[in-house]
């Protein structure tokens, strides 16, 4: 049970890196991608590790009790900022593919607080965590609980 949750949640870190890589690199170029991965590289795989982390709690989870539908919200809305902050290190680079003049101002602004996204990003994977976390300890309790010994 809890090696199908690690490897989810390490499928779910691979998966975010992997995302990261494919929308910078088609944006502005594989050596502009790892440029990038070596400036930021501790904010991307912190928030890519703490999406595993959710992925895999939540795995446990859902294998301990039959609905989990909170969770599954928590880790879409988590999952979903941590791959916005990770893409908003580079967004400054959508200029060259958006002809829409508005959308340089948002742009700019997405390229001009990326470190703060990446610690918003983070924030909300210790939310996310946090939440699962609250709801993995009491079922794994009474999963114990109810558990036969062989």
């Amino acid at each position: 049970m809890k090696l199908r949750a690690f490897i989810s949640g390490l499928a779910a870190f691979a998966g975010l890196v992997i995302i990261y890589f494919a929308v910078v690199g088609l944006l502005s170029g594989a050596a502009y991608a790892r440029e990038q991965f070596a400036t930021f590289g501790v904010y991307l795989v912190s928030l890519a590790a703490g999406f595993g982390v959710q992925v895999g709690l939540y795995t446990y989870l859902r294998q301990l009790v039959a609905s989990a539908d909170a969770s599954k919200r928590v880790l879409a809305v988590s999952g979903t900022s941590s791959t916005a902050a990770m893409i908003s290190c580079c967004a400054h680079y959508l200029v060259n593919i958006l002809p829409v003049l508005g959308a340089t101002g948002l742009v700019t602004l997405a390229a001009q607080y990326q470190v703060q996204f990446f610690w918003a990003g983070l924030a909300f994977n210790l939310a996310g965590i946090a939440y699962i976390l609250s709801k993995v300890v009491p079922a794994a309790k009474e999963h114990a609980r109810c558990a036969v010994p062989a």
